[in-house]
């Protein structure tokens, strides 16, 4: 079932989401070489003390960790460890959220380490604007796939795949609600968009295939073949105005 949010309850979601952005933000300056994915994790669990909120992740189906962090050819899920080490070259996705009176925000950036390859650039690039590309879909009268298409035909003409395995989600009380919202399909399928509905639109693309598997550790998900994989996303309201990025600065 989708739960359409009042105008209050989305203005609470979007106090979350500024806290998920604020974090999101500062990491994109403090990512650098030498730092480990859990000198990331200890940044955002201690930014989240000063606000007075809690961590969305951490304990959510056993997840160890308050951030996702995922260098690389890791898609999904990578698990901080100060073992991990960032060097030169590397590309990191980090996803993070909060709950915030009973709210949640959620949203993720991938960020470059150093000095990047040319097409690591363009992936991130291409898989950023497939996000807004997907935002730009999400208005009353328009149907659930038109998200999914857009970001479809916007990666696969650069070349990139969607990935299938994971998807987006609706966001509300609960960190994953229905419906599900994939980045890939036809357009005009699935349920009508509504005013008050608010969905975490997430692009995960690949430069090589779209195939995925997850370790053993049960989280991290990795491109099948080894290639790199990028990741945005943002909660978006689906408002009589249009879309209202609520994790966006």
């Amino acid at each position: 079932m989708v739960i359409l949010k009042s105008q209050h309850e989305i203005e609470i979601m979007r106090k979350a989401n500024l806290i998920v952005a604020e974090v999101l933000q500062e990491l994109r300056f403090l990512v650098a070489p030498g730092m480990s994915t859990k000198d990331i994790d200890r940044f955002a669990e201690d930014y989240v003390k000063k606000k007075g909120v809690k961590a969305a992740f951490k304990g959510y189906n056993g997840f160890p960790s308050s951030v996702c962090a995922s260098v690389n050819n890791v898609v999904v899920h990578g698990i901080p460890s100060a073992k991990q080490v960032l060097k030169d070259g590397d590309i990191i996705g980090v996803d993070f959220g909060v709950c915030c009176e009973g709210y949640f925000g959620d949203a993720a950036i991938t960020i470059p380490v150093g000095d990047i390859d040319p097409e690591a650039e363009r992936l991130m690039r291409v898989t950023e604007e497939s996000l807004y590309e997907a935002i730009d879909k999400a208005r009353i009268g328009n149907r659930l796939s038109d998200i999914s298409n857009a970001v479809q035909v916007h990666v696969e003409k650069e070349g990139f795949s969607a990935v299938r395995e994971f998807v987006g989600h609706g966001i509300g009380k609960s960190l994953h609600e229905q419906p599900q919202v994939p980045n890939f399909g036809p357009p005009g399928k699935g349920v009508m968009l509504e005013e008050g509905m608010v969905l975490a639109i997430e692009p995960m693309i690949n430069a090589g295939a779209c195939g995925v598997k997850v370790e053993a550790d049960g989280w991290t998900a990795v491109t099948i073949d080894g290639s790199l994989s990028a990741h945005f996303e943002h909660s978006v309201a689906v408002t009589k105005d249009g879309p209202y990025i609520l994790s966006r600065l």
